[in-house]
């Protein structure tokens, strides 16, 4: 009968939890109900148990969670915490998901997460402190955001009619010009039912402003009219249809207008289109507009802003942290693809959005970071001699990749970051394909030659290995054969026993499970039954423990 801890007794297992959590097995027995489905590797013991403390001191287990998944102290906590000796959560514990777009950051979630894993002896392995990424970005937009300064009214032009002569006006129009006549005890410029006058034109015009145009209107009978500005004729009226309305018998209306010129304007002109068989009078228009009351900030000033915003997250983050996370990713995906004159591959930068580096300058974005966070997890009780910091990468089985990275590091370490290793994101695919499989073999093994060389702790994580079948196509978890797991979990052995091998015992930082459980694709430990949703231990987990005791 299999042995798999159900969700009811697991929280109540959880309830009395205090003890460490290598006394926290998935494995304990308990009276099960019957099943159908036997386990296979039922005997086995927690996969890092089968570690060998003495030959590997430094190799560690580690495996991928969200935060949710783990506070609801379920089977995925129960998995985690009982089979590998540290648990990394990504973005769920990164600025994007605790930073909201004033500032305020929630740590209440890693709080409990931190609480909780102090209390049952365990480990985490802490989030990218920076990346381009799952970072805060409304934050971050704003403090970087072009600020606001006073600006001056700019004046278009201004007409006065109550000030004119009476007489034909000398506007602009069509068919029927404007004149200047005597109305309602003042002179005012008449616009002729059915008439199309330039009330206002000769006068300079910027197509990126917004304009205010402010004119008094009257008529003895109800008049609409639309307006054109400078070219544009899609104005947004009072009534349906863009039009302006003026009410016969009314008194003075006045009419505000904001909008734009066409974009190709280089002359301004107000233009009534008189619609209806009542003549529209005008007594004043005044036309202008406030230029943008915002500058782009200084590169000091942005310079000064970012620093800001990395010491007080740093802050945060270690205040929550209480020095119990001591080895964290320091920057994740920095590598871009554009080459430079040296052959390596720049940083990445974006025109679009906020990154670091981008401010900080590339070749000060591991140092800057670095310096910060040192000095935040230090004054929270943290102790510096355990701090570790990795710089996370992905496709370094790319040799260019992988030299770019060697190549920054080697720029950081001269300017006094603290680099003590390399987190490989791995993207590993297993290959019915003989000559396929014999290449990822390859292309694996110089991967871990490579990383050697750097003389760095090496962490490999993300490792979930992909089934895919002699033509190419991904296998599902829901239709591989025992036949094909075996293979899967063979390949898995094989990179596990390659990186013992490869990286010195005293440079091995350890290896994280990217998913504990299958998903849509066969790469987890364990596998879901359809019907119970219990967790079912795959070929894969007995590979976990083959490879690790070194068999």
């Amino acid at each position: 009968m299999k042995k798999i801890v159900r969700n009811g007794l697991l929280m109540l297992a959880v309830g009395a939890l205090v003890v460490s959590c290598a006394d926290y097995n998935v494995t304990d027995d308990y009276n099960a109900p019957k099943a159908e489905i036997v386990e296979p590797y039922k005997d086995l013991d927690p996969v890092k148990s089968y570690i060998n403390r003495e030959q590997y001191p430094n190799l560690t287990l580690g495996a991928m969670l969200n935060v949710s998944d783990f506070n609801k102290q379920e089977l995925a906590h129960a998995a985690a915490v009982t089979n590998f000796d540290n648990l990394a959560f990504g973005a769920s514990l990164m600025s994007g998901a605790i930073v909201n777009a004033k500032g305020v950051m929630n740590f209440l979630d890693m709080k409990d997460l931190l609480d909780h894993v102090e209390e049952i002896g365990g480990e985490v392995f802490g989030s990218p402190i920076v990346a381009n990424e799952n970072q805060a970005d409304d934050w971050l937009s704003t403090l970087t955001a072009p600020i606001e300064i006073i600006v001056d009214y700019v004046e278009g032009k201004t007409v006065d009619f109550t000030t004119m002569e009476a007489g034909e006006y000398e506007g602009t129009y069509e068919k029927t010009p404007g004149t200047i006549e005597k109305y309602d005890g003042a002179n005012a410029l008449k616009v002729a039912a059915s008439a199309t006058v330039n009330v206002v034109e000769g006068f300079d015009v910027d197509p990126s402003a917004i304009y205010t145009i402010t004119f008094w209107a009257k008529s003895d009978k109800t008049a609409n009219f639309n307006v054109v500005f400078s070219g544009n004729d899609q104005i947004d009226g009072g009534a349906a249809n863009g039009r302006f309305a003026v009410s016969g018998g009314e008194n003075w209306k006045k009419i505000v207008i904001e909008c734009q010129s066409a974009s190709d304007a280089t002359e301004g002109y107000l233009q009534i289109v008189n619609t209806r068989a009542a003549a529209l009078y005008i007594q004043k228009v005044q036309i202008g507009y406030y230029p943008d009351n915002h500058r782009p900030q200084t590169e000091q000033e942005k310079t000064d802003t970012i620093n800001y915003a990395l010491n007080a997250w740093c802050d945060g983050l270690m205040k929550i942290n209480a020095g119990r996370i001591t080895s964290f990713d320091l920057i994740e995906g920095a590598i871009g693809t554009t080459e430079l004159e040296n052959g390596m591959l720049d940083l990445k930068h974006s025109t679009d959005k906020f990154f670091w580096q981008d401010v900080l300058g590339s070749e000060n974005y591991a140092p800057a970071v670095s310096r910060v966070a040192s000095a935040a997890f230090e004054k929270y009780e943290g102790d510096p001699a355990e701090l570790r910091f990795f710089i996370s990468e992905s496709g370094l089985d790319d040799e260019t990749k992988f030299e770019s990275l060697k190549y920054w590091i080697g720029i950081w370490d001269a300017k006094g970051a603290k680099i003590d290793g390399i987190n490989a994101q791995m993207n590993l695919i297993y290959s019915e394909d003989a000559e396929k499989q014999e290449a990822n073999k390859a292309s694996l093994d110089n991967l871990l030659t490579n990383l050697a060389t750097t003389g760095k702790l090496i962490r490999l994580s993300n490792f979930d290995i992909k089934y895919q079948d002699a033509n190419g196509a991904n296998v599902a978890a829901k239709n591989i054969t025992e036949d094909q797991r075996q293979q899967l979990a063979d390949y898995y052995g094989y990179v596990i026993r390659s990186y013992m091998a490869k990286i010195p015992h005293e440079k091995q930082a350890g290896i994280c499970k990217g998913n504990l459980a299958d998903t849509s694709d066969p790469v987890g430990l364990w596998s879901v039954d359809t019907k119970s949703k219990d967790w079912v231990r795959t070929a894969t987990y007995k590979a976990f423990c083959d490879a690790l005791s070194g068999k």
